[in-house]
């Protein structure tokens, strides 16, 4: 286990009683170790006025954010030429007003493309030279704009296969590999330092928990080999992305396992973050009719790969930043991408905005780690 230390001693003056660590908010609690604790953001959920609970806890707990979805491409640029910078402005002014930090997302995926783009490769009106130009203006365009008030950017997203893929080898995949070959990954990352000298710039995937036998079918292995070669060629990366997608039906990791993953990056020179944490679960007809018998094991599931998660991030100086992708169920993505069977109960609070069992489980790890074994981040400087 990585919680063998105490908290350091606080002084306390005579006849006063020390602050109790559990009332203290996720931020406050990561702040101890130099360790960000963010959320992506549903805008539409932060705007609601019918819903404050959203907005004041993404302020309270968290002390980085993630837009989930407004500040890709399909979303900054509907109409080739016609940016829509609203939302992601908002995003920016929120984040500023309650002191925290932002992570782009995205700059290069392959999914939720403008259909004017693909459309237009499908039919032969954008050439591969153009789509090439368009990739580097669109980067250019989205860093600038927010020079200076980015954390960290996901500069380029998911771009390694699967093993249950075919080929079950891994490779790069999608959209841009396809168009551009492999060359895109590099000058993105080189077009976003260009544009931002001072941002991080993470390359981010799913999947990257733990290795596993460091074969052919190891995308572990895959990306932790791609990132040492950029690195190798110059390439400005800064840090590697873990997203920390998990399901309770699954085997899953230990908390050594995943340290392991951890270090192998950052001793390549790379900062890392979990930036995706959800833990989902198959809603079964029992869960559904609210069968504690199948509810409960779920729940201390949950907990569990949180946990692992964030014991991992802690043992990891390198770690910066540990992001979960929503905290509450009833603004969660998953119900709606998972439908056969049909998934959900991922986040740290249920509809009802009460914390779960995995919330209290990822603030013990915040509460009870430190020396020898949990010290201070060692921050990232960014490759230029």
């Amino acid at each position: 286990m990585v919680l063998a230390g105490t908290l350091n001693a606080v002084p306390v003056s005579a006849g006063s009683t020390p602050a109790d660590p559990s009332e203290q908010s996720l931020r406050a609690l990561g702040a101890r170790h130099g360790l960000y604790i963010g959320t992506a953001v549903d805008m539409a959920a932060l705007d609601d006025a019918n819903d404050p609970q959203y907005r004041q806890l993404v302020a309270s707990q968290f002390n980085t954010v993630t837009a989930e979805n407004v500040m890709k491409w399909e979303s900054l640029e509907p109409t080739r030429g016609t940016y829509d910078w609203a939302p992601a402005d908002k995003l920016i002014e929120f984040a500023k007003r309650n002191n925290q930090k932002v992570r782009g997302h995205v700059l290069v995926w392959q999914n939720q493309l403008p259909a004017w783009l693909t459309e237009g490769v499908a039919n032969g009106t954008i050439t591969t030279a153009q789509l090439r130009d368009l990739l580097k203006k669109h980067i250019t365009n989205v860093v600038k704009r927010y020079k200076g008030k980015i954390w960290q950017w996901d500069v380029v997203n998911e771009a390694a296969s699967d093993p249950w893929d075919t080929p079950a080898e891994i490779h790069l995949k999608g959209f841009w590999a396809q168009h551009l070959g492999a060359g895109y990954i590099a000058d993105a990352f080189r077009w976003a330092r260009a544009a931002d000298p001072s941002a991080l710039l993470f390359y981010n995937d799913y999947n990257l928990e733990a290795f596993g036998d460091k074969g052919l079918s190891d995308k572990t292995w895959y990306v932790y080999k791609m990132a040492k070669q950029l690195r190798q060629s110059g390439v400005p990366i800064d840090g590697v992305g873990s997203q920390g997608h998990l399901g309770t039906q699954y085997g899953n990791y230990d908390a050594f396992q995943v340290k392991e993953a951890l270090d192998a990056f950052s001793d390549l020179g790379l900062a890392t973050a979990f930036t995706e944490v959800d833990v989902r679960s198959q809603m079964t007809a029992g869960v559904q009719a609210g069968d504690s018998n199948e509810i409960n094991p779920r729940l201390q599931a949950s907990a569990g790969n949180y946990s692992v998660l964030m014991q991992a991030c802690l043992a990891n100086r390198h770690c910066l930043s540990y992001t979960v992708w929503g905290f509450t169920d009833k603004h969660s993505w998953v119900p709606t991408w998972f439908t056969n069977p049909p998934e959900g109960l991922a986040t740290l609070y249920d509809e009802s905005y009460q914390p779960k069992r995995a919330y209290n489980s990822i603030k013990a790890d915040l509460i009870f780690s430190g020396p020898p074994y949990v010290q201070p981040r060692i921050q990232q400087n960014p490759r230029r």
